[in-house]
């Protein structure tokens, strides 16, 4: 069995450090969450199928809740399966985004509302710049951050690529408001 992409990314978790679902639901929010989402809904089922493949395995720990708590570690199987995910064929990948869908669609408002939404995009994309940047200066002199076989490398180089498309899309957003305005004229 190989993993999904959701899978993957789980694995890709794991490796940096053994996690409870709870905490892998978290940590898949931030960062995982800057470019692929999951319900928690989804996480436990996909950690059972992993720990059914061999790609993870679990302990018992004492928890608060109900049920027992499992705190999940990645196998060399699943570390092999990752590395070889990383490496293989490139997928092409279903485009949904959300804000180009409403650009789009941009020509049925009154000028007023289009600009209006320019400015809201341009305020998102400031924000999520903001953090990246942030996040980027908290691990920038951690030791480990410029060796390509370290986990922080790859946070690095993943916030860099977050910072360069946000960066492009002001860029972008200043231009669409240039357009509005030489549209006014």
């Amino acid at each position: 069995m190989t993993a999904s992409n959701l899978g993957f990314a789980i694995l890709g978790l794991l490796a940096r450090r053994a996690s409870t679902g709870y905490e892998v639901a978290q940590r898949m929010r931030q960062p995982i969450g800057y470019f692929w989402t999951a319900r928690h809904s989804q996480i436990y089922p996909e950690l059972n199928r992993l720990d059914a493949a061999g790609l993870v395995e679990h302990e018992v720990i004492e928890g608060a809740g109900p049920r027992p708590t499992k705190r999940y570690r990645i196998t060399e199987t699943g570390r092999d399966a990752l590395a070889a995910w990383v490496v293989g064929d490139l997928e092409p990948q279903p485009v949904r985004d959300l804000e180009i869908l409403r650009l789009w669609s941009i020509w049925t408002v009154e000028p007023d509302a289009a600009t209006e939404l320019v400015g809201r995009l341009e305020a998102v994309h400031q924000g999520v710049l903001a953090r990246y940047l942030e996040e980027l200066a908290e691990i920038a002199d951690r030791p480990g951050v410029r060796d390509p076989s370290n986990p922080l490398f790859a946070t690095r180089i993943t916030l860099e690529g977050g910072i360069r498309s946000r960066r492009t899309a002001l860029e972008w957003c200043a231009w669409m408001r240039a357009e509005f305005a030489a549209a006014e004229r």
